[in-house]
């Protein structure tokens, strides 16, 4: 029995994991490896912080990591083994800033304002994360508050953290030093460190499309669940009607695996009391399971000026979605062509509210934009309670603190504005206004009662397939789950640039705690299609 060279890992087969297949290999083998002693947790650790100092750090630059644990290494024991006990023992986790440590490391949602903040206490997640034996590897960069400081502004952009970059392309920049092709956020970091190899899998958050985008774009599997499956207490939130968190992994096994340990009631998240889920989200994953299967298109040939979802596709993503409902129908599914209702996607009035642009890099900048009115009403109430609740080690106590800290700092804090921010600080902050109360009711009336529910009613539907993040809205707002699998390769952005070939996902979404059978559709897609293909320009250390 040899010794692969500075891995850690004993080769005891031909098949033995050997360094850059370990860089990509699903959490599934690298708990395998852990479990036969083929690598230590320590060893496993270390290859990651070198690839993180490799890629993140040096090289690409990719900029994913914000801050690593420095009890990582700490944490790796002698002998630690993933158990039915512990599943995770051993496996290095990044963790999106925004979700709460107890420990040495800061949360600060990627915002100078909160620099150098701490929390009180884990996050519930990170306590399932913990008991299960996971590593923390460190923090991961998003979008500067989950994308809800400023329109317009980059996906994976912070004031703290800088900007994350696509590994697919990551040398493309603007000249204002934005990528040209976006890492998708706002759970970005998360989504780009799974993809480039730097951890065995992350965790991120989403209230609408910051899990699912940036999966998307970074050809990585994430479960965007039903609103209560994941306790939201200890995250930073946007918006507690459609906040969760989500598993970020290299195939649907891997994420289910992680659900396992995620969803859990939680006596400080009262959403998850009324939560519904298997023993084990692992099982029935079979490469049959999409027999049969009642899979909605919403794309109607017959009806084109209701086709939000399919019908302004770029031709190379258009050509690609036809191939993979033409493996789902290879599969046994049946594909039923229908457009969404209108008044399932449009939403319903006074649902949005008008914020005037003055994000100075903006091509729209001086325009009207309509952010959700939810969102900006929540925003203020549950970040006040966020920051009286779990913020320590800070001289921020609300989001009029943050507000003028930003304003005082505005040449380092404000590249991008702060217009949502100021939208929402003029609130009340304790959701009493009419205007939210409608706005709310009208989301659910729309997305859910009129969306999906009525839709997947009509046409007695399993799942509904949507390319990309494209479905995002219409799912979390009525609190329903997607699941994300890689669908194949695409080039070139929606404004005609040129760029290498980059993943495009596609999304299996469905009723409330139906997460499951979400699950067993996308594993007999992506075993029918192995679609995922690590990036390129990322070579074995």
């Amino acid at each position: 029995m040899s010794e692969l060279p500075g891995s850690g890992l004993t080769e005891r087969t031909p098949s033995a994991l050997t360094m850059q297949m370990l860089a990509h290999a699903p959490m599934s083998d690298i708990i395998d490896a852990l479990a036969g002693g083929r690598i230590t947790a320590r060893a496993l650790a270390e290859f990651y912080l070198a690839r993180i100092a490799a890629y993140d750090r040096d090289g690409p630059k990719l900029n994913s990591v914000r801050a690593l644990n420095p009890d990582a290494l700490a944490g790796t024991l002698d002998g630690m083994r993933p158990s039915a006990q512990r599943p995770l023992a051993g496996v290095p986790i990044l963790l999106k800033d925004n979700i709460a440590t107890g420990d040495e490391q800061p949360t600060t949602a990627g915002s100078l304002a909160l620099e150098g903040a701490r929390a009180r206490d884990d996050a519930t997640i990170v306590k399932l994360l913990r008991s299960a034996g996971a590593v923390i590897l460190g923090k991961a960069n998003l979008t500067e508050f989950a994308n809800m400081l400023a329109i317009d502004m980059p996906s994976g952009y912070s004031s703290l953290g800088g900007q994350v970059k696509n590994p697919y392309a990551p040398g493309l920049m603007d000249e204002h030093g934005i990528p040209v092709l976006t890492p998708g956020g706002s759970s970005s970091g998360s989504a780009v460190a799974v993809a480039a190899g730097l951890c065995a899998a992350s965790i991120g958050t989403e209230t609408s499309g910051s899990l699912l985008f940036p999966a998307g774009l970074n050809g990585l599997v994430t479960v965007k669940p039903t609103v209560g499956l994941i306790s939201r207490a200890g995250i930073v939130p946007l918006a507690h009607s459609q906040d969760t968190a989500g598993p970020m992994t290299r195939t649907v096994r891997d994420a289910a695996m992680l659900l396992n340990v995620l969803a859990a009631k939680d006596p400080l998240d009262p959403a998850t009391q009324d939560q519904r889920r298997p023993a084990d989200y692992t099982a029935g994953l079979v490469t049959d399971a999409m027999k049969g299967a009642r899979i909605g298109v919403p794309s109607d040939p017959a009806d084109p000026l209701n086709d939000c979802y399919y019908g302004k596709l770029p031709a190379k993503s258009a050509k690609l979605m036809a191939g993979v409902i033409k493996v789902l129908e290879d599969l046994g599914a049946i594909i039923v062509r229908a457009s969404m209702p209108t008044l399932g996607w449009i939403g319903g009035p006074g649902t949005t509210m008008s914020v005037l642009n003055r994000n100075p890099l903006s091509a729209h900048k001086g325009t009207v934009a309509r952010p959700p009115v939810v969102f900006l009403y929540e925003l203020k109430h549950d970040l006040n309670l966020y920051l009286r609740d779990w913020a320590t080690n800070t001289d921020i106590k609300t989001m009029a603190d943050i507000v003028a800290f930003n304003a005082a700092n505005a040449d380092n804090a404000l590249r991008f504005g702060q217009d949502h921010f100021l939208a929402a600080d003029l609130t009340r902050g304790d959701l009493s206004e009419p205007e939210y109360k409608s706005a709310r009711a009208m989301d659910l009336l729309s997305a859910r009662t009129r969306g999906m529910d009525a839709y997947m009613n009509q046409h007695e539907l399993d799942a509904v397939l949507f390319p990309g993040a494209y479905g995002a809205a219409i799912a979390a707002k009525a609190g329903y789950p997607s699941v994300m699998v890689p669908g194949g390769f695409v080039s070139g952005t929606d404004d005609g640039k040129d760029t290498p070939d980059y993943p495009l996902g596609v999304t299996f979404a469905g009723r409330a705690w139906s997460e499951h059978k979400l699950l067993r559709l996308a594993y007999a897609f992506e075993q029918a299609t192995d679609a995922r293909k690590p990036p390129p320009a990322l070579p074995e250390l």
